[in-house]
């Protein structure tokens, strides 16, 4: 993308609603930032995006299914953006990049400042992978809390589809959602146990109308995304598999299980399996979403 009104430093590019560089998408609406200032690049047109949205302090299961859902719809070709927060927001971000796809965070602060500071690693994969940061707020802008209900009604609008995760019932996820359904977008969400105030206001969202996120499948079929295996590595890495790799990749689905009850099922001592485990993580095969639990990575 063409890079115009360059700042000095940075890489830092900007552009007005009134310029060509500016996204359709956010003119259709009102109330939206009169500039947008950009690293790297701003989501394509002409792509499907989804945005995925959801808690801080997630859940290992919260973390999972962001994870799950950005790397297969990025493994069939959907842009996906979040908002480069902790939790929910990090999973989608790293789920995407794992994927082969690309991502966009909007911030609520300037794109000078990276918050969370530790996220400054995720950042640059964004970054060197084709995809980009932006914000409405002038460089230098602290992460001030107010900014970011603001930042949300972008992150909808530059979406096709609003996948919620983990959210409590007073949250910004379910800001983000009010602005979708406002703007007349389709909205998903992540079912959760009754009784988790992680999953209330997911499970409200659905009782009030949103589509249930039970696997990727309805998301696509909302898009209009045939299901397939574009890039399904996981596939195509187990040809080669070690009979005991094998062994210990099919004893794990998509729900993370403890190390103590993958030792209980497989003949082999804790210290071979736990060799075994870190080969197929280091293959892409199996995650570690929390200590000592393991799941595939893939659908």
């Amino acid at each position: 993308m063409e890079e115009v009104n360059k700042e000095e430093k940075g890489g830092i590019w900007r552009c007005g609603a009134w310029e060509e560089t500016y996204p359709d998408r956010l003119r259709c609406y009102e109330g939206m930032p009169g500039m947008l200032y950009t690293k790297g690049c701003l989501p394509q047109e002409e792509k499907k995006t989804v945005a995925i949205v959801g808690a801080r302090a997630c859940s290992a299961y919260g973390a999972h299914q962001a994870y799950t859902f950005a790397k297969i719809l990025a493994e069939h070709g959907v842009q996906i953006i979040s908002g480069l927060a902790r939790g929910i927001d990090g999973k989608a971000h790293q789920g995407a990049l794992d994927g082969g796809g690309k991502t966009f965070a909007a911030l609520g602060c300037g794109v000078d400042i990276c918050y969370p500071p530790e996220h400054a690693e995720l950042e640059n994969r964004i970054l060197q992978t084709g995809g980009g940061v932006f914000s409405e707020f002038d460089l230098g802008t602290p992460p001030y809390a107010g900014n970011f209900p603001r930042r949300n009604r972008i992150i909808s609008g530059l979406a096709d589809l609003v996948l919620v995760v983990e959210a409590k019932v007073k949250s910004g996820s379910l800001i983000t959602a009010s602005f979708a359904l406002e703007q007349g977008k389709i909205v998903y969400a992540v079912p959760g146990r009754v009784g988790d105030a992680l999953s209330e206001g997911c499970n409200r969202l659905i009782s009030d109308g949103a589509g249930v996120a039970y696997s990727v499948e309805p998301l696509l079929e909302e898009l209009k995304i045939p299901r397939g295996f574009p890039e399904d590595f996981r596939e195509k890495n187990k040809i080669g598999l070690a009979s005991q790799e094998e062994m210990v990749y099919s004893c794990l689905d998509l729900h993370p299980k403890n190390l103590e009850d993958i030792v209980r099922e497989i003949p082999l001592s804790a210290r071979e399996i736990t060799g075994l485990l870190l080969k197929l993580e280091l293959k892409g095969l199996i995650e570690e979403p929390v200590k000592n639990y393991y799941a595939r990575t893939g659908g």
